[in-house]
């Protein structure tokens, strides 16, 4: 049977367990980052959106693009870490806010669809991928 011996240098051996340390902290500020874009896109649709081409002038009180956030980083019980962009519920009027914004978003009986959640998931998904790459990047080299 043969037998494999690897030895690393021990400067990289050091920065390995400094980085077991800090994994959530790191993990956490990428995830942040990628949120913080995802976010802004997001936010820009939904203005875009809300109010145009109605047939009679619009009724927006703007409490759906106040709601809009970002959860805190949270690791699953699988281990993976996850982060919402969504709407924080409930709004002054009793109707949900998840409920609103799926009408904008596809629309109903007598109001067209007006897409802004898929196209900002589809055209901020590199954007956000290469922040979260980079704070990644700028927190394993702080090490």
């Amino acid at each position: 049977m043969a037998n494999v011996q690897m030895k690393l240098p021990d400067d990289f051996l050091l920065a390995l367990s400094k980085l077991e340390g800090r994994t959530d902290e790191i993990l956490s500020k990428a995830l942040e980052s990628g949120s913080q874009v995802v976010e802004s896109k997001v936010r820009g649709n939904l203005s875009a959106v809300i109010g145009t081409g109605t047939k009679v002038s619009s009724r927006s009180t703007g409490e759906l693009e106040r709601a809009l956030g970002v959860s805190k980083p949270l690791q699953d019980r699988n281990g993976d870490w996850n982060i919402k962009v969504g709407f924080s519920e409930p709004r002054s009027d009793g109707k949900s806010n998840a409920m609103i914004a799926n009408i904008i978003e596809y629309g109903r009986h007598g109001q067209p669809a007006k897409p802004f959640l898929k196209p900002a998931k589809s055209q901020s998904r590199k954007a956000c991928l290469e922040a979260m790459k980079t704070r990644l990047q700028q927190e394993v080299d702080s090490i």
